[in-house]
């Protein structure tokens, strides 16, 4: 196979494997709150572990697929005896196992991520799941990782009497792993056929790679007591997708029956693998024939192809620009050209819709990750606390999704180690539940999406801020300082309120790294606190960086751009209007309120422009709490425009703090500025 199908093979077992981990984190998390496994929870984790063992055993990952293979067997146990048999006093023990077996494949998964080796001494682990499976069984602690299901002999008659009815399996020639492969195909059958009634040889196919000797010049035997036992192995057989041949033999009669090539075309094995169960239930319970196959409705798409078909959508959009704007076109009157160009316009609008749709992903699987924070937290600061979810279904941006992990990491654990009281007893002598709440919610304003991470704990103590600010120079002792300014403090680099160093806390890193990773998706960060009541981190997020509705404006000789998101409302003022404060700035009275006026000309010195308010245009704009009036030249129009990141030369002068976000190019091919409304008012004072 060339490189490229290799890599497309990789890349489909990373995203499958990172999905299944995902479903397995919260399946236990769920059942650890209930203290049980369902009989569906159960169900469900046995198949993901058969899945990811196979898929490990075919990329040759064994350490993966021991394990896999060994948390199989437990759940193989638990779904044949049931969760009452499982005592009490081993569900703690039996959780930890699980989570700690997630944290596992997850730390090897990174490893495969990186090109580093993976772990080949997972004895220690394997022996925690034997002593989960020793005291479900209740027997002395297992000798090896693997339970064979029925003891076989060895020697020249390697299977006893008792198992008659044989089959005899043979894998395609340079299928590789031969041993693991055998033992897939013993799960698949222990799946349908009791232990008691079938064994095989060799038997240790698991744990000996010397058997994959055996196994090429002889075949796999499989034996069974019952005849209809044989027949479901033998037609398992003919699915597999690495079963050469078989053949079946009967010990009482001595009769061979030659062997039968497994030639199931393609189409019939995908087919059979693909079945949808559920459906054929239900239209089995409809009285219905099932469909034979259920076509999918869903593909998986590599984020860059998607990155690369948002590139080619806006370099369309720039270029319908460029052609319906074109200078050479002015004065001339082209009532088909304008109608033609109407509907270029109207179908690049839906082709931008559509491929911006595509790259729309719920936020449930970032926010999923977080009750794992919480619950680890919880169990390590010996704490009482839930994360309640709100608004996980809301979409953002692949892109942006996948950025907001981390941030939201840091503030719910912060939330964790500084917000939730230390004991029960602190929050009930508080008047609160005993148990702290961590709210994480997510909600769609307009082209925004509104992240909050919202905790009931102690709150901020802001007198303590302060102190730490003036102690490490951030603040002047002489100055008094609102909330809302002691608050920043705390998105400073370096600031820490910790005096001791944790494993969560106190080593300098604070909330400047969530503001930083948030600036740079073009989103901001707010905090808001009540002592005693606790506290809310506020994230303001775009729901795409890649296309925007703008307003374009002039301001002497250059055109900038200002997301229409922004606008509040634009005016006619006359130099009447403006209010001189004693420090010099002007402000203008809109609908009852005083603003404070930014002059974009004398922001960025540009030498033409309006000088009086009554020669130019009043923009209302706000951004999270900061809203004032911004003075341009005139208004061009509105917009649809592709966002385009600045030069890395040119972000060396930190343009974000200067106002500058981002730009554009323009229909007659110049370039627009795209204004920062937020940090356009902070650079102005």
């Amino acid at each position: 196979m060339d490189n490229d199908g290799n890599e497309s093979i990789l890349d489909t077992y990373l995203y499958e494997t990172n999905t299944l981990l995902e479903q397995l984190d919260n399946i236990v998390l769920e059942a650890e709150q209930a203290d049980t496994f369902s009989e569906g929870n159960v169900n469900e984790i046995f198949r993901i572990m058969h899945t990811i063992k196979g898929a490990s055993a075919m990329m040759e990952y064994e350490s993966l697929a021991t394990v896999a293979h060994r948390i199989e067997d437990l759940f193989f146990i638990i779904r044949e005896k049931g969760m009452d048999a499982v005592p009490e006093e081993a569900h703690p023990d039996l959780f930890e196992m699980m989570f700690q077996s997630i944290d596992f494949f997850r730390g090897e998964v990174e490893k495969i991520e990186s090109g580093q080796p993976l772990s080949n001494d997972i004895d220690s682990f394997l022996q925690k799941i034997n002593s989960v499976i020793d005291k479900i069984n209740g027997t002395a602690p297992a000798a090896s990782a693997t339970a064979a299901p029925v003891a076989a002999e060895t020697g020249n008659s390697p299977i006893g009497g008792g198992f008659p009815y044989r089959v005899k399996v043979f894998f395609d020639e340079g299928a590789g792993m031969e041993n693991l492969r055998a033992f897939m195909l013993v799960t698949e059958i222990r799946a349908m056929c009791p232990e008691r009634d079938f064994t095989f040889f060799p038997s240790d196919v698991e744990t000996n790679s010397t058997t994959t000797d055996t196994i090429l010049s002889e075949g796999f035997l499989l034996a069974f007591r019952r005849g209809e036992d044989r027949e479901k192995a033998a037609k398992l057989a003919a699915a597999s997708g690495s079963v050469g041949s078989y053949q079946t033999m009967d010990q009482q009669e001595r009769e061979e029956k030659k062997p039968q090539r497994n030639d199931s075309a393609p189409e019939e094995k995908k087919r059979e693998s693909e079945e949808n169960v559920p459906v054929k239930a239900a239209a089995a319970a409809a009285g219905q024939a099932a469909p034979q196959h259920t076509k999918e409705s869903l593909i998986s798409v590599s984020l860059s192809k998607l990155n690369q078909l948002m590139d080619v959508v806006g370099e369309i959009v720039i270029t319908e620009s460029m052609v319906t704007s074109s200078p050479d076109l002015k004065g001339l009157k082209l009532d088909r050209f304008t109608k033609s160009a109407r509907q270029l316009r109207k179908l690049t609008d839906e082709l931008q819709d559509v491929s911006m749709s595509l790259r729309m992903v719920p936020v449930l699987s970032t926010f999923q990750k977080m009750q794992r924070i919480v619950r680890d937290m919880g169990k390590k600061l010996g704490k009482s606390a839930k994360l309640t979810l709100v608004g996980a279904e809301t979409e953002m941006d692949k892109s942006i999704v996948d950025s907001i992990g981390d941030p939201l990491m840091h503030i719910i654990r912060n939330s964790m180690d500084h917000g939730i009281e230390d004991t029960e007893a602190e929050r009930v002598a508080a008047g609160k539940d005993s148990v702290g709440e961590i709210i994480l919610s997510a909600m769609h304003t307009g082209e925004d999406v509104i992240i909050q991470v919202k905790d009931d704990g102690q709150g901020i103590d802001y007198d303590r801020v302060l102190q730490k600010a003036i102690k490490v120079g951030l603040a002047n002792p002489e100055v008094e300082y609102s909330r809302k300014e002691i608050l920043n403090f705390l998105l400073m680099p370096g600031f820490s309120t910790n005096s001791e160093v944790t494993e969560y806390s106190g080593r300098g890193v604070g909330m400047d790294v969530v503001k930083k990773a948030v600036e740079e998706v073009g989103g901001t960060v707010t905090l808001s606190s009540e002592p005693g009541r606790g506290m809310t981190t506020t994230l303001k997020i775009p729901l795409t960086m890649a296309i925007m509705d703008g307003m374009e404006v002039q301001v002497g000789g250059c055109i900038f751009t200002i997301p229409i998101i922004n606008i509040r409302q634009s005016f006619k003022m006359s130099d009447t209007d403006v209010i001189h404060d004693t420090s010099g700035g002007e402000m203008v009275k809109i609908m009852d309120v005083f603003y404070p006026v930014v002059r974009v000309k004398q922001l960025y010195s540009i030498p033409e422009g309006a000088e009086k308010i009554e020669d130019g245009i009043v923009m209302w704009v706000e951004s999270g709490e900061c809203s004032y009036a911004l003075f341009v030249d005139e208004l061009i129009g509105e917009q649809q425009v592709v966002v385009k990141p600045l030069p890395n030369y040119i972000n060396a002068f930190n343009m974000k703090q200067h106002g500058i976000t981002g730009c554009t190019i323009l229909g007659d091919g110049s370039i627009s500025a795209i204004l920062d409304v937020f940090n356009l008012y902070s650079a102005a004072l």
